[in-house]
């Protein structure tokens, strides 16, 4: 999982419309996809759009994200991005807060000196200076949440750039385009509209996710055991995590469990959540604990998953960011919603061929109730379900 924060679109955030009272953070997909669908054809009915009955403006009661109809549970999915302004952190969360003004904080530095000048200048901040003295100046402006959104409009956009979940096979499962900056909260929307919960979640702040999923589900406590760490947090297994002389052996990754878990996913049989780090923020985190939130202490999955899947989509979707980022906020999820369905079929089509011609086979793979592709009395572990549709 992971942020394209280069796919933005213009939209000022005043515009955006306040959910209704009775507002419980929950889209109906279906309906919002038709009704952006519709849009899209009526326009070339009207003479221009402002006159077009079908248009869909942003707001945070009917703006839903992309899940597959295959992956998500009902057609009624999370988007729970008004909370991010209007509700107050937990102590929990609220100490992990600064993971993300780090990031922005990167993203500022690699702004030329002009542009970083002009960013104080806008918020109104003294632009005189050395580089680091005005980083540091806004960093403590970001300290409140509502310049912290100014700066991140500044930096990265109206928008908040496209949330997206893929699996190992760097198949495209959901996609949810923020209106305001990225949390985790995007994420856990996405995991909690899902059928079946992972078991397991690569992203850049597993800390933060497992934090803010686990108290908005706290009966569930979907990122268990030990709070979605390999294991438990004592001393001795954070030094050896952390001097790489451990491992966490989970043989239901390869192996289905003989006797599954309660509620435990249909393809595993484990009830087991973990959330973890790709190989490339494995160091960002201050957390010591996070040792145990390593990939590699995993055997059945180190040295073959690849934990980049949605940087190297990003970096193929860097072509399209010019005039995507042009058009308006619904033109620019139509679109990217149908760019990312051709991206699943060509990534399905070239997967196909590899099969037939590493196993020297002439006749039709096949695909069972789950979406594995089946031979005879062989299946192999490769989802092809198309989810972007």
């Amino acid at each position: 999982m992971d942020l394209h924060k280069k796919g933005v679109f213009s939209m000022p955030v005043s515009n955006i419309e306040v959910p209704p009272q009775d507002f419980d953070g929950k889209v109906n997909a279906e309906e919002f996809w038709e009704g952006v669908s519709l849009e899209m054809i009526s326009r070339g009915l009207v003479p221009s759009n402002r006159q077009n009955p079908f248009v869909v403006c942003p707001s945070y009661h009917y703006w839903a994200p992309w899940i597959g109809r295959h992956t998500r549970s009902t057609s009624m999915v999370l988007n729970t991005e008004y909370s991010k302004v209007h509700t107050a952190r937990t102590p929990d969360e609220a100490s992990d807060f600064n993971i993300t003004e780090d990031r922005l904080t990167d993203e500022i530095l690699k702004l030329k000196m002009e542009a970083v000048r002009s960013l104080c200048k806008q918020c109104g901040i003294d632009s005189k200076g050395s580089r680091m003295d005005l980083v540091m100046r806004l960093r403590q402006e970001m300290q409140t949440r509502g310049t912290y959104d100014k700066i991140f409009s500044k930096v990265w956009g109206a928008s908040g750039g496209w949330a997206v979940v893929t699996c190992p096979c760097a198949i495209v499962y959901a996609v949810k385009f923020n209106l305001r900056a990225e949390s985790p909260r995007d994420f856990a929307d996405i995991l909690l509209s899902m059928t079946h919960f992972p078991n397991l979640t690569l992203y850049d702040f597993a800390r933060g996710l497992a934090t803010h999923t686990n108290l908005r589900e706290p009966e569930s406590m979907p990122f268990s055991p030990y709070e979605g760490r390999l294991l438990e947090p004592t001393d001795n297994n954070v030094r050896l995590a952390s001097a790489g002389q451990i491992k966490v052996s989970l043989p239901w990754l390869t192996s289905k469990k003989v006797v599954p878990d309660e509620n435990g996913h249909p393809l595993t049989g484990s009830s087991e959540h973990y959330a973890l780090y790709d190989r490339f923020h494995e160091a960002n985190t201050k957390d010591k604990k996070d040792a145990l939130r390593k990939i590699e202490l995993i055997p059945e999955v180190c040295g073959w998953v690849n934990s980049q899947c949605a940087e190297q989509l990003f970096a193929g979707m860097r072509k399209n960011n010019h005039f995507l980022n042009m058009m308006t906020p619904t033109s620019h999820i139509f679109l990217v919603r149908n760019i990312l369905h051709h991206y699943n079929n060509a990534r399905n089509t070239k997967t196909l061929e590899e099969m037939k011609k590493a196993l020297h086979v002439g006749m039709e793979i096949e695909f069972n109730s789950r979406g594995q592709t089946v031979m005879g009395m062989y299946f192999f572990n490769t989802s092809y379900e198309k989810t972007i549709q």
